[in-house]
C-alpha cells in the first residue's frame, strides 16, 4: 500500500425540532436526513455487506443524534417523506421524467425509513460500528465552540455530549470532531481527562504538515489535520466537483412542486436557462471524478511516502450534508471513491485505525485555531458577532452564579437547574454566530441565540431570588425544548470539577 486514506464525516444541525418548520427549521432536518444521512448510511451499511472494514469515521453530533432518535423527529420525518412522494405526484402532468425519477427516489428512501430508521438512528449506527464498518465520534452537547467557553462549562458540555453518545452507542467516543475544529492551547488536557483520544484540526494549525497524526505538547492525545489540498478537490469556498456542469443544481426549483428539475449547465447560467438534469450525464461525471479523487490521493501519498521515507497519512474531512442535500450525486461519488482507492493501492482506514497502524509522528504545540474564515475565531468572536459573544459569556455567568450559589452544594438533582443548563446549552451553539457570520439565516440564528440567553437570564434570575414555583411555571412553559433527559447540572459544581 502506497499509504493511509481516512474520510471523516462531520454529521451535524442545532436543534431545530419546536422551532420553525419552513423555510427554516425543522426543514433542514428533514432534507438533510432524506438526502444525506440514508443515502450515505446506506452505502456504508451496502459496503460492509460485502465485508468491507473502516471506511470511515463518522462524527454526529449530540444534539443531532438527540433528533435522529426523538419520537416527535421521527414521526415528522415520516411525514415529510410522504410530502416529497405527493409532491412528485403532483409534478407529473408538468413534468413526468423528473416526477417518474423522483417517485422511485421518494419511495425507495420511505422504504429505508420505514424498515430501518423507525426506532431512530443509534441502533443503525451502533451495528455498523459493531461490525467495524466505521469509527464514531462524538462531541460536546450542542457543539459550543469551545475556546469561548469557561473551563468549567466545557468541562460540562463536553461529559454530557459523550455520555450522551454512549448511552445511544453503548460506549464513549475514544474520538471527537472538536466543534468548528476550535481549539485553544491547554484543551488537550481536558480531552485527556474526559477519555478523549484523537480529535480533528485544520490543516493550517499544523501549518499544512498533515502525512500524520501528532500527539499535543506532552499529553497523549492526538489531533489528526484536514488535508486541505485533497480536501479542496472535492470541496472549497470556491470551487469543487459538485459545480460541475453535469450534475444536478442545488438552487434552481421547479417552484409548484419543491423539486429540482435543472443541471448546474454553468455557473453564470440564470436558472432558467439551464439545461435540464440527465442522470446519465451525471453517473459520467461522478466516475469521471472519483477517478480524477483517486489520483489525487495516490500522488499525495506517493508525495508524503517520499519526504517521510515510509508510507504516511491523508486524511480529507467534510460535512456529511455535503453529499446527497447540497451535492445530489455525492453518495454515489462516496461509494465510487470507497471501491477504486483499494484497488489503487491506498489503504483505506478510520483514525483509530491510523493511530493503531502507528501513524503518529512527533509532539506539537498548536495555536489558537479554527477551521472558519482567516483559520482563527473570528466566525465566532469577530466584530460582526462581538454582541453574541458578549451573549454568550452572560449566560455562562448567570448559569455558574446560579450552581454556586449558597445551598446549592447540598441539593440533590434538580430539575429546574437541569433546565437551566439545557438552555445555556442551546444558547452556546457554534451556529448560531457561524449564521451570522455567514449571513445564513442570520436572523433565524439571532432570535435562537436570544430566546435561550433570556429563558436563561429570567430563570436564573428566578432561583437566584427563591422563586421556585415562579420558576416550575416558567420551565413547563417552554414545552418539548429538553435535549438530553440525563443532563445534570450538579457537574457543573466546583467540587465536581477538575481542572
Amino acid at each position: 500500500m502506497i499509504g493511509t486514506f481516512c474520510l471523516v464525516l462531520h454529521s451535524h444541525l442545532p436543534w431545530l425540532a419546536h422551532h420553525g418548520r419552513w423555510p427554516v427549521g425543522e426543514e433542514w432536518l428533514y432534507q438533510s436526513w432524506a438526502h444525506s444521512y440514508l443515502p450515505v448510511i446506506d452505502v456504508v451499511r451496502r459496503l460492509a455487506d460485502e465485508g468491507r472494514r473502516d471506511l470511515l469515521t463518522l462524527g454526529v453530533t449530540p444534539v443531532l443524534a438527540a433528533q435522529l432518535d426523538d419520537p416527535y423527529c421521527l414521526r415528522g420525518m415520516h411525514d415529510w417523506l410522504g410530502g416529497w412522494l405527493l409532491r412528485a405526484h403532483g409534478a407529473a402532468p408538468r413534468l413526468p421524467e423528473l416526477a417518474a425519477r423522483e417517485h422511485g427516489l421518494a419511495s425507495a428512501a420511505l422504504g429505508q425509513f420505514e424498515t430501518r430508521w423507525r426506532h431512530g438512528a443509534s441502533p443503525i449506527f451502533r451495528e455498523l460500528a459493531d461490525a467495524g464498518a466505521c469509527e464514531l465520534l462524538g462531541g460536546p452537547a450542542t457543539h459550543p465552540f469551545l475556546p469561548l467557553l469557561d473551563p468549567r462549562v466545557r468541562t460540562f458540555a463536553l461529559e454530557t455530549g459523550l455520555t450522551d453518545a454512549g448511552r445511544r452507542i453503548g460506549g464513549r467516543p475514544a474520538g471527537i470532531w472538536a466543534p468548528e475544529c476550535g481549539y485553544a492551547p491547554g484543551m488537550e488536557y481536558g480531552y485527556a481527562d474526559a477519555g478523549v483520544r484523537r480529535f480533528l484540526v485544520d490543516g493550517p494549525a499544523l501549518r499544512g504538515d498533515t502525512a500524520l497524526g501528532r500527539t499535543v505538547g506532552d499529553s497523549d492525545v492526538v489531533c489528526f489535520g484536514r488535508d486541505l489540498d485533497v480536501t479542496y478537490r472535492v470541496w472549497s469556498p470556491r470551487k469543487g466537483y459538485p459545480g460541475g456542469r453535469d450534475y444536478r443544481d442545488f438552487h434552481t426549483f421547479d417552484h409548484p412542486s419543491g423539486l429540482k428539475p435543472a443541471r448546474v449547465t454553468g455557473h453564470t447560467v440564470p436558472p432558467e436557462h439551464k439545461g435540464p438534469y440527465d442522470p446519465e450525464r451525471a453517473a459520467v461525471a461522478v466516475a469521471r471524478d472519483a477517478a480524477d479523487f483517486v489520483r489525487v490521493v495516490r500522488e499525495r501519498l506517493a508525495a508524503i511516502r517520499e519526504q517521510l521515507g515510509q508510507p504516511g497519512l491523508t486524511v480529507a474531512a467534510f460535512d456529511t450534508e455535503l453529499f446527497g442535500h447540497w451535492w445530489h450525486e455525492g453518495p454515489a461519488w462516496l461509494e465510487a471513491v470507497l471501491r477504486a482507492l483499494p484497488d489503487a493501492g491506498v489503504r483505506v482506514s478510520t483514525l483509530r485505525g491510523a493511530v493503531d497502524a502507528g501513524l503518529v509522528g512527533e509532539p506539537v504545540r498548536l495555536p489558537a485555531a479554527s477551521w472558519g474564515s482567516g483559520k482563527d475565531w473570528r466566525v465566532w468572536a469577530g466584530e460582526q458577532v462581538a454582541d453574541l459573544a458578549a451573549q454568550g459569556a452572560g449566560v455562562q455567568r448567570d448559569l455558574l452564579a446560579v450552581v454556586d450559589s449558597p445551598g446549592c452544594r447540598s441539593l440533590p438533582r434538580d430539575p429546574l437547574r437541569d433546565a437551566l443548563a439545557g438552555q445555556a446549552m442551546l444558547a452556546l451553539s457554534s451556529d448560531w454566530a457561524f449564521m451570522v457570520s455567514k449571513d445564513s439565516a442570520a436572523g433565524y440564528a439571532r432570535s435562537r441565540a436570544e430566546l435561550h440567553a433570556a429563558r436563561v437570564s429570567e430563570l436564573s434570575r428566578l432561583l437566584l431570588d427563591g422563586g421556585r414555583a415562579a420558576a416550575a411555571r416558567l420551565v413547563a412553559g417552554w414545552g418539548e425544548d429538553i435535549v438530553f433527559g440525563h443532563l445534570d447540572a450538579r457537574g457543573l459544581r466546583t467540587d465536581a470539577f477538575h481542572p
